[in-house]
């Protein structure tokens, strides 16, 4: 009997495991994760504990492992990368976040191989452009992040452009601009846990949450915006673009709604039964002046492509990952 094999880069971190646990709902697929899980008392390794997968394979060996089995892997989805924003050295960033990125996009389109991978909404920089997903090699190369994370993802998305113009690409490629991504499994990520993450343990405790002053006319304290998109939906679009190999492209993926922190905050204590306590401190004087006000993705090419899944409300959202996980004793998908 043939096997039939997606492989998933970074398939134990965050956005990786969420997307094995949707796609191992499908038992005729061997779910195959690459991916490091460091310390285990970290917990990573529990993002996959409950899923069946057909294998685990080191990053240092992915390359051989695919070129063995290449026939029977339906598709790569790569979300592996580092994807600190903190990352002091650009030469790792660019080496993991570009050139592995690079090499299994020629890996992919040598065998003929569908990709979808990890762009990053950080790519928008400081938003004075819009966030409006064209994906013509133009718009793209003319986009300016803020970081050597951003540039990296900005990087590559250029590159995958580029190849497909040429007509050396994959049957299937397809970019995704993550927004700010929240849900379960994120907790081994520290510092760069979504803010509903890192508020819980204060929510939990009946104490109160702290956010950011507002240093801009016209915005309130935490009435700062992002857009927050849950992480069962970003699991549930890379489904679709599997289900619907005719689709290529670079795309936004967000709610496609912006909501203030404060929404966030309120809804965690909402979803806890918790009164509402927020205490609003100073933002650190390095970052005041290069702080974003406002994140929103324009949703309507993914939705012109076909895509016709709901988004969940930010509400909803934040509800059922505190009753569903982080309230609970064991919070993994």
């Amino acid at each position: 009997m043939t096997r039939r094999i997606v492989f998933v880069t970074g398939g134990a971190g965050f956005i990786g495991s969420n997307i094995v646990a949707r796609l191992a709902e499908d038992r005729s697929l061997d779910v195959v994760v690459c991916d490091r899980l460091r310390e285990a008392d970290l917990g990573k390794w529990r993002n996959l504990s409950r899923h069946p997968i057909g294998d685990f394979v080191a990053p240092e060996d992915m390359f051989d492992w695919l070129e063995k089995r290449w026939r029977d892997v339906e598709a790569v989805i790569h979300m592996g990368a580092i994807s600190a924003t903190t990352e002091p050295d650009a030469d790792r960033i660019i080496q993991t976040n570009f050139g592995l990125s690079r090499d299994l996009f020629r890996w992919c389109a040598d065998r003929q191989r569908r990709l979808i991978y990890a762009s990053s909404a950080a790519t928008y920089g400081d938003g004075a452009q819009g966030f409006e997903d064209r994906d013509d090699f133009e718009s793209l190369a003319a986009l300016r992040p803020l970081n050597a994370y951003g540039w990296s993802k900005a990087l590559f998305d250029v590159f995958a452009v580029r190849q497909a113009e040429r007509e050396y690409a994959p049957p299937q490629w397809a970019g995704l601009k993550f927004f700010n991504v929240y849900g379960p499994n994120e907790g081994h990520k520290g510092a760069m846990k979504s803010v509903a993450a890192q508020v819980w343990p204060s929510v939990r405790d009946g104490q109160s949450v702290q956010l950011f002053r507002s240093y801009r006319d016209g915005i309130p304290d935490g009435g700062q915006k992002r857009d927050f998109v849950y992480v069962r939906d970003v699991a549930e679009v890379v489904a679709w673009l599997l289900a619907t190999p005719q689709v290529n492209g670079v795309f936004n993926l967000g709610s496609g709604q912006a909501r203030s922190f404060e929404d966030l905050a309120r809804a965690v204590f909402a979803a806890a039964g918790q009164p509402a306590q927020i205490d609003y401190i100073p933002m650190p004087t390095p970052i005041r002046d290069h702080y974003q006000y406002f994140t929103e993705a324009r949703m309507e090419r993914l939705a012109d492509a076909g895509y016709s899944g709901a988004f969940t409300s930010l509400e909803d959202g934040v509800a059922d990952y505190v009753r569903s996980y982080l309230a609970t004793d064991d919070p993994y998908r």
